[in-house]
């Protein structure tokens, strides 16, 4: 957007709270996530939801946000906080500064993805911690307990949205994100959704498990992408009376034609991780899909893109040391050790590997419909009278008809981690 525009500026004196407290000085067009998923709807957009495991993602996914017209998430997980070089302390001054240097106009959210919930101490302990990621500036948060039995998931969840601000945007989870086979069903996803309805819980997204898996897949040992959309759709319809719509995880991989598709099964986020690692890796990728291609057991490296082959051999042989396959999903935590050798790569590998995550991000918001998105944001801000983006929404449900008793039982931990 132009930031002298009267809609630019106005966008900014609504911007939430938290956000003009930080960088109210700023032009940085940081919104709510609320105001983003209201603008999908608007819109009939889907958001696409970075994962920027590296700043470089932040860059050009922003470039790209700002030439479409496009309204965008930057998001990073719980978990990945914690192997990445980005983090929840520093994302958003990483904003401020590829915001800043473009001339700012992008108008985006910063969402906490997967913020995972797997007890009642995990709850008690995600008071102080999420008070921070958001006074550090985020804009959304997703609530992910879904580790947990049903009933025990919306409890967790209950405590701890009521609590955080509602004019943040909110995700929730039902049935753990984790690839072909096992499915969320729409008797756990109404019984959930309605829950949080009868206690004035009123998320933006539920995640679901609908077929996709987060990271590669690996054809060699069967796997293939299968996000099962009439699952998908299905859901949506019984959830749509609340005003909730689906968030499509484990995107990268997938058919850019299908993503196109994804429209008309009520999705209206789309989160895309593993695929713009594989862009400032250098990884050879399927130009459909961004998944990674493996040639004799092993990630192949391109010379002529993402990171020079030097640092990629430091990148493998520190694997190797700690005993990943060439081919694992494990080199996502070789993130944090290597992100300051990345950033200071030569220039023109900078600028190939924000290039191509650029182009990759354009792709997503045409399939997404998602061009001039960042205009229906303005509008649903300027309507508001002030800063505040809670969401104008009924109880429709009683609270006597959710509990552990009438819960559908589904969940459970399986001992393996799906966070991300």
């Amino acid at each position: 957007m132009d930031v002298k525009s009267k809609a630019y500026q106005e966008l900014l004196k609504k911007r939430p709270l938290n956000v003009q407290a930080l960088f109210g000085n700023t032009d940085m067009g940081l919104v709510s996530g609320r105001d983003i998923a209201a603008a999908a709807n608007k819109a009939d957009a889907i958001i696409l939801a970075a994962n920027a495991r590296n700043p470089l993602v932040i860059k050009g996914v922003l470039r790209a946000a700002k030439k479409a017209n496009a309204a965008v998430l930057i998001e990073l997980a719980k978990s990945e906080a914690t192997y990445c070089g980005s983090t929840f302390d520093n994302l958003a001054d990483y904003a401020l500064k590829y915001s800043e240097e473009m001339g700012h106009g992008a108008v985006f959210g910063l969402h906490v993805d997967h913020y995972a919930i797997k007890s009642q101490a995990d709850v008690l302990k995600a008071v102080g911690h999420l008070s921070k990621i958001v006074n550090s500036g985020f804009t959304s948060v997703a609530i992910d307990a879904s580790h947990l039995e049903d009933y025990d998931n919306f409890a967790a969840t209950r405590a701890l949205a009521g609590w955080l601000p509602t004019e943040l945007g909110l995700e929730v989870e039902v049935g753990e994100i984790k690839g072909p086979g096992e499915l969320s069903t729409v008797e756990e996803a109404t019984y959930y959704i309605g829950g949080l309805n009868s206690w004035e819980i009123f998320p933006d997204y539920l995640a679901i498990s609908n077929g996709s898996l987060h990271g590669t897949y690996d054809p060699a040992v069967g796997q293939m992408e299968g996000i099962d959309l009439t699952r998908t759709k299905e859901i949506a319809d019984a959830i749509a009376p609340y005003g909730v719509t689906i968030a499509q995880h484990g995107i990268s991989g997938t058919p850019l034609d299908k993503c196109s598709t994804f429209l008309k099964y009520g999705i209206r986020k789309g989160n895309v991780a593993t695929l713009f690692q594989n862009v400032y890796y250098g990884i050879k990728m399927d130009p459909n899909t961004g998944n990674a291609i493996t040639e004799g057991g092993t990630y192949t490296k391109e010379a002529d893109r993402g990171i020079s082959v030097d640092l990629w051999n430091k990148i493998v042989a520190a694997g190797d040391e700690k005993g990943m396959s060439r081919k694992s999903g494990d080199y996502k935590k070789l993130n944090l050790p290597f992100c300051d050798m990345i950033l200071a790569e030569p220039q023109p590998i900078i600028d190939r590997i924000v290039d191509e995550i650029e182009w990759w991000a354009g792709r997503f918001f045409k399939a997404f419909g998602a061009e001039g998105s960042a205009d229906a944001v303005a509008e649903i801000m300027a309507a508001r009278v002030d800063h505040n983006a809670a969401p104008d929404r009924k109880v429709i449900q009683e609270r006597k008809n959710y509990t552990a008793a009438t819960a559908p039982g589904k969940g459970g931990n399986d001992g393996k981690n799906y966070d991300d």
